[in-house]
């Protein structure tokens, strides 16, 4: 194991434990200043954007179909934007946790479900490394642990990555649809954790 993915873990595990002192966890804290929780609904409202590196995330729940939270509650989108707000954004990955706060996997989207300008695998893990929050909202604890979740797990994202597109390319959608555009492909990889 690299250095890099020890120290993300060992950041992993430290904002999770600071978040344990007082009671919380990554999900209460990004939703403290939700005054009620909606699904499909971006929290924080405008979302979290770094300027200086571009990172950008929002979260957002799914409908509530497993109260006792094994399942997923929602997940976090995570964006480079290396051009400033006004320029493109890309799609990274998403980091699915369940209503406790835990991670439960990481997974990648057809460009429909976010809208982002489209990148290939290549130019998409180079993105990889900005992925770097240092803002203090909604959380400063929940921004450094979602950069150490994706640089702990960078190899498996890089690899979910070349899989998105693979799965891209062997897909066949019905119609005259464009692939990407295409709905009835939404999760194009997955890892579960």
């Amino acid at each position: 194991m690299s250095d890099a993915r020890r120290q993300a873990q060992r950041e992993i595990a430290f904002c999770e434990s600071v978040l344990a002192k007082g009671g919380l966890t990554v999900l209460t804290e990004t939703l403290r200043d939700a005054a009620d929780v909606s699904v499909w609904t971006h929290y924080p409202k405008d979302d979290v954007f770094d300027p200086q590196t571009g990172a950008q995330w929002f979260y957002h729940s799914h409908p509530a179909d497993d109260p006792e939270g094994k399942m997923e509650h929602g997940h976090y989108h995570c964006f480079v934007r290396p051009q400033g707000t006004t320029g493109p954004i890309h799609h990274l990955v998403a980091v699915g946790v369940d209503s406790f706060g835990k991670l439960k996997r990481l997974f990648t989207v057809n460009q429909w479900v976010v809208g982002d300008d489209w990148l290939d695998a290549g130019p998409t893990i180079a993105l990889l490394e900005n992925f770097d929050v240092h803002m203090p909202r909604p959380s400063y604890l929940v921004n450094r642990w979602l950069t150490a979740v994706l640089a702990a797990h960078d190899d498996e994202v890089r690899a979910l990555i070349h899989e998105r597109d693979r799965t891209l390319a062997a897909h066949r959608p019905e119609g005259d649809i464009a692939v990407r555009d295409d709905r009835s492909l939404e999760v194009t990889s997955e890892l579960l954790i």
